[in-house]
């Protein structure tokens, strides 16, 4: 049986247990620093296997030692936002947790594929990397998958329709900067542009941009969780079971797209080797602008971290 750790077992890293669980995706154990936390998760949520039917063992601890052999870590571990907050407003914070626990990983599952949703995402992944010392395609971030589901959502809504009759992309920085591409957001094989007005179309794309904040602003005291780790489940999936599918992922990029050194949300081929390859697809003039422009954000927060990497 394979085996996924998930650091952190807040809200995020609890239901992606839970969610790993329901998959028979793998063995889970959940790691925190909050005493008594990770046992109690992961007790209750065993408690649900003759209900739910699964098969797979979950355990929770203290001790990053209980990461052992993992095939995936998920790091979920940090600081939420606040409402007024902005991802970038936690990244020195939570780039002290992250290179805390990625060198757990290094340390106790030195083979591990690793998906990173700490946010602010981007930045990050970039930490992880650099703290792991791993290759730069076994270190990725969760955010095109769930900022693409939101604008799947959002065009179904607005439409009427299944949101499994939608397909839609979204690229660059997980932020305010992410791109969607209308060029690539269909319903069935429909243009989305052939449904849905310019302006209202731009609307959608403007609530995809802030959905995390629509609901942070709502939870006052928290963020998203449940699409966060379902998106995570489903990449660790991929890499698991080997799906080989092509998911919009926080990919080191080394030339494509025109940038070169970050991680940034783009189409990737998830496998057993995680990002197996970065897809370069052609994007409007505008696309390209808004993702260069992505980049630079990413770039600017990284120079002002305050740990050294």
């Amino acid at each position: 049986m394979a085996k996924v750790t998930i650091v952190g077992s807040g809200n995020v890293g609890a239901t992606a247990a839970f969610y790993a669980a329901e998959r028979n995706l793998a063995d889970v154990a959940m790691v925190d620093i909050a005493p008594g936390m990770p046992q109690a998760k992961s007790l209750d949520a065993q408690h649900c296997a003759p209900l739910r039917q699964y098969h797979v063992n979950i355990v929770g601890s203290n001790d990053y030692a209980a990461m052992k052999d993992s095939d995936v870590v998920i790091v979920t571990a940090g600081l939420p936002r606040k409402p007024g907050m902005s991802r970038e407003d936690l990244v020195n914070i939570n780039a002290k947790i992250v290179a805390s626990v990625s060198k757990a990983i290094a340390e106790y599952a030195p083979n591990a594929k690793v998906i990173i949703v700490s946010n602010p995402l981007d930045i990050m992944t970039y930490v992880a990397w650099k703290a792991t010392g791993f290759g730069v395609r076994r270190v990725m971030g969760m955010a095109g998958v769930l900022d693409s589901a939101r604008l799947r959502y959002f065009i179904a809504e607005e439409l009427n329709v299944s949101p499994s009759e939608v397909q839609a992309l979204v690229l660059g920085g997980h932020g305010d900067e992410m791109v969607p591409l209308p060029e690539y957001s269909t319903v069935d094989g429909i243009p989305v542009t052939e449904l849905i007005a310019p302006e209202r179309l731009e609307q959608i794309f403007d609530r995809t941009r802030k959905g995390g904040g629509e609901i942070v602003n709502y939870l006052k005291t928290g963020s998203a969780f449940y699409a966060p780790a379902a998106s995570s489940v489903e990449m660790a999936e991929c890499i698991l079971r080997d799906n080989r599918r092509i998911l919009p992922v926080a990919a080191y990029l080394q030339g494509e797209y025109g940038i070169k050194g970050y991680f940034i949300g783009v189409p990737a081929l998830l496998g057993k080797n995680g990002v197996e390859k970065v897809i370069e697809i052609p994007i409007s003039d505008e696309g390209k602008a808004q993702l260069k422009k992505s980049a630079r954000l990413i770039e600017e927060t990284i120079a002002k971290l305050e740990i050294p990497l």
